[in-house]
């Protein structure tokens, strides 16, 4: 199956102030880009293009770091422009979602803690997670752009942490990038979708 860029769901302002136009045109349209074309071709010389995106991550994990790297990054991507939305965040999560996070993590604050620790503490480049692992939530992080797919687990939130996502706006300030991201982006309604198709 051949990568293709999606577009955004929103149009470059929408996300302002948390996430500039700048921010958006240079990830979306450059470094996402990127990903998708030289995946292409690395999936393509592996003899991997038939595959779903999904497989390709699994497949090459540890056997083409090429391939690995770009796929997984575009897997990423696909999912984090749709994990923010204008006007999202905030403590009020769909019901089952809620409970999950209640039973899971603690709670609405413990999980907005730890997640922002994980983003925090992920040395260098990488993600943070919430995962579905075995039935339940967990919290994860990740280098570069490995995701939870190769670790056994289904990702239904992920944040980037590449300088990229956040330096035009934040410069060096990653705690402040994370609290944005949960207090005023996250798009929980895409959130519960992947938990429910994780946990169906």
């Amino acid at each position: 199956m051949a990568f293709t860029l999606p577009d955004l769901p929103y149009d470059y302002e929408a996300l302002q102030p948390f996430m500039s136009k700048e921010t958006l045109e240079y990830h979306h349209d450059k470094h996402h880009k990127a990903y998708v074309d030289k995946g292409n071709d690395l999936a393509a010389e592996a003899g991997m293009d038939g595959l779903s995106l999904e497989e390709i991550v699994k497949q090459s994990h540890r056997k083409n770091p090429g391939l690995f790297n770009n796929a997984a990054q575009h897997y990423n991507h696909v999912h984090f422009w749709k994990w923010m939305k204008k006007d999202g965040g905030g403590t009020s999560l769909p019901g089952k979602l809620q409970s999950a996070v209640d039973s899971d993590l603690g709670g609405y604050e413990k999980f907005k803690a730890d997640f922002i620790a994980a983003g925090v503490g992920q040395f260098g480049s990488g993600w943070a997670w919430i995962a579905v692992k075995d039935g339940k939530l967990e919290i994860m992080k990740t280098p570069n752009g490995e995701n939870p797919l190769v670790h056994g687990a289904t990702p239904i939130l992920g944040v980037d942490v590449w300088e990229h996502s956040y330096y035009i706006d934040y410069r060096n300030a990653r705690p402040k990038y994370l609290e944005a991201f949960v207090d005023s982006l996250i798009n929980w309604d895409y959130v519960l979708e992947m938990y429910e198709a994780a946990t169906a």
